[in-house]
């Protein structure tokens, strides 16, 4: 479920993202890109667009600080929109306050750029 929806699109925000939190002095590490992933399927066309011609994004990033880790943080964006989403596996529920971090930071920067 989303905590954050961005008039930006998914590169805009992932660039952001990663450098507010990485500005804030934790490790951003990226495991998965849709785009570079379609690269080896040419003939698969969006199932939003319907065309092979797709502005659809999904980036997942792992953050870390020194004492937790990793927080996954899911990047979704088409054309001009983004969503920005934690995703925590059910044997670390307990252990939130990364997550926690990551949202409140963002929410922090937010008010102070352009990603309105």
């Amino acid at each position: 479920m989303p905590f954050l929806t961005l008039e930006q699109n998914c590169e805009q925000v992932d660039i952001w993202v990663r450098e507010k939190l990485t500005h804030a002095g934790l490790r951003v590490i990226p495991t998965f890109d849709l785009q570079i992933a379609r690269l080896g399927h040419s003939d698969c066309p969006c199932p939003n667009h319907g065309t092979e011609q797709c502005s659809c994004q999904l980036v997942i990033l792992l953050v870390y600080d020194e004492r937790e880790g990793p927080a996954t943080l899911v990047i979704h964006g088409q054309d001009d929109k983004a969503w920005l989403s934690m995703v925590t596996p059910i044997h670390q529920r307990s252990g939130q306050s990364l997550e926690i971090l990551v949202r409140d930071m963002l929410f922090a920067q937010l008010s102070d750029s352009n990603m309105m």
